[in-house]
């Protein structure tokens, strides 16, 4: 009886422990911390993990969307011996094997921003949704009728499906023609720009232009005062602190769709530590709403600072 009941005891506690594993150590790699929305999702991270365990060591990269740089901060990740990888991925399908490598290793891994091959779970905006009520928001200013320009980025999921999520509705109105959607602004400012400067000289009539985030958007702003093209409806994703100045100032950016980078590397924080306690998930992908912030109501939008 005294062999059963201390079997009983032994089995409570080593399951007790295994429900408790601590969280020592967290690898965050993200496109490039060039980008303040980066920046805001490494915080959000980090203030998680300390959160959970106030000594947990945080390491954040920066990929540079460079593929072999991002396996390169993986494997460095797995050396150290971390319990959990966030990764926001450069190419979501090519990493692969490097997340299948640091699963194998025991490691919990969560995707941010893009759907990830291979990772336990993925915490995202849903971007479908936030491509299309831009291009909707467009398409209604411009009264269903008009030249439009889809600048693109690089191809990640997140731009993928906010690209499909605004065709989506120019199909929807016959007399929107869309003049070119393939340019890559590689999702800064000086891609934008850039791409910007050469559809202005292309194209001599463009009513508005959708562009996958809001560095791509500034820089085309700056492109189309540089060349005097007025007129030009410009919306994006993100709600940056960045738009935010852009929308109370006199530029022609008129909307951006939120995003919040912080609350998702926080979610995906906390159920990157249920998994390690071996706890299930209600769902293994998470899309968060992203809502529509505009001129109109930018006073009242509490942006990113909203999640500190």
């Amino acid at each position: 009886m005294k062999k059963i009941i201390f079997t009983a005891v032994c089995t409570l506690l080593a399951f007790s422990s295994a429900q408790a594993r601590e969280l020592k150590s967290v690898g965050i790699t993200v496109g490039s911390l060039g980008n303040p929305y980066f920046v805001a999702m490494v915080d959000g991270a980090k203030a998680e993990a300390l959160h959970i365990n106030p000594a947990a060591k945080f390491i954040s990269v920066s990929a540079d969307y460079d593929l072999n740089k991002q396996f390169t901060q993986i494997d460095n990740f797995i050396s150290s011996g971390v319990d959990l990888i966030l990764v926001n991925a450069v190419d979501p399908v090519a990493i692969a094997p490097a997340i299948a490598k640091a699963r194998k290793a025991g490691i919990v891994v969560v995707g941010v921003d893009v759907m990830v091959q291979g990772a336990n779970a993925t915490v995202q905006t849903d971007n479908v949704e936030a491509g299309r009520i831009v291009c909707q928001y467009i398409s209604e200013k411009l009264g269903g009728k008009g030249n439009v320009i889809i600048q693109n980025g690089t191809q990640t999921s997140a731009v993928l499906d906010r690209v499909n999520g605004c065709k989506s509705v120019f199909a929807q109105a016959p007399d929107i023609k869309v003049l070119s959607d393939n340019q890559d602004a590689k999702g800064s400012r000086e891609g934008g720009y850039s791409v910007m400067q050469g559809d202005l000289t292309r194209f001599a009539k463009v009513d508005a232009v959708f562009a996958i985030n809001d560095p791509q958007a500034i820089g085309a702003d700056l492109a189309a005062k540089q060349l005097k093209r007025k007129g030009i409806i410009i919306a994006s994703v993100d709600g940056a602190p960045d738009i935010e100045t852009a929308l109370k100032s006199d530029t022609q950016i008129q909307a951006s769709a939120s995003q919040s980078p912080w609350g998702q590397a926080q979610q995906a924080v906390t159920m990157g530590y249920d998994l390690l306690n071996g706890k299930s998930l209600e769902s293994t992908t998470v899309l968060l709403q992203p809502s529509l912030v505009t001129r109109a109501n930018v006073m009242e939008y509490k942006g990113w600072q909203a999640n500190h």
